[in-house]
């Protein structure tokens, strides 16, 4: 089908609003709103700078309390720290004499702190004895 110059010349979009096209009209209109319309802000009571220096000074306020609570939490942690070290250290040395007397059970010599740890268990509270800590005790 062919087209005749009048036909084609009704169909070229208009870009003026005066012609009353109801789309036209409509397009015209949202782009002056959009160019009046603050993008990002909202209707209302607009900030004053007592609220930025409050807002400021609450900001510096809060990070002094953070710092605050970090340094107590460090503080709480290096005593744990310490607590620990100085029971693995008593639990080592506790160890070590623990092995001592292993040695020297082994070479058919009993120490004296051994004696008294085993008369102590020994004692009529504990009323259940090895039957080692017997043949020890009868050995001597």
């Amino acid at each position: 089908m062919k087209r005749t110059s009048s036909e084609s010349e009704t169909e070229k979009p208009s870009t003026s609003v005066a012609s009353g096209r109801p789309d036209e009209v409509h397009t015209s209109k949202m782009a002056h709103e959009k160019a009046t319309k603050r993008v990002g802000k909202r209707p209302g009571r607009k900030p004053s700078k007592i609220d930025v220096k409050a807002k400021l000074e609450r900001s510096r306020q809060s990070a002094r309390e953070c710092r605050a609570r970090k340094k107590l939490r460090y503080q709480y942690l290096e005593e744990l720290v310490s607590r620990r070290e100085k029971t693995v250290f008593s639990l080592r040395e506790e160890l070590e004499r623990y092995r001592r007397w292993c040695q020297n059970v082994d070479d058919g010599f009993v120490p004296d702190d051994l004696r008294e740890k085993i008369v102590v268990s020994d004692s009529p509270v504990n009323s259940k004895s090895s039957p080692a800590a017997v043949r020890i005790k009868d050995e001597t």
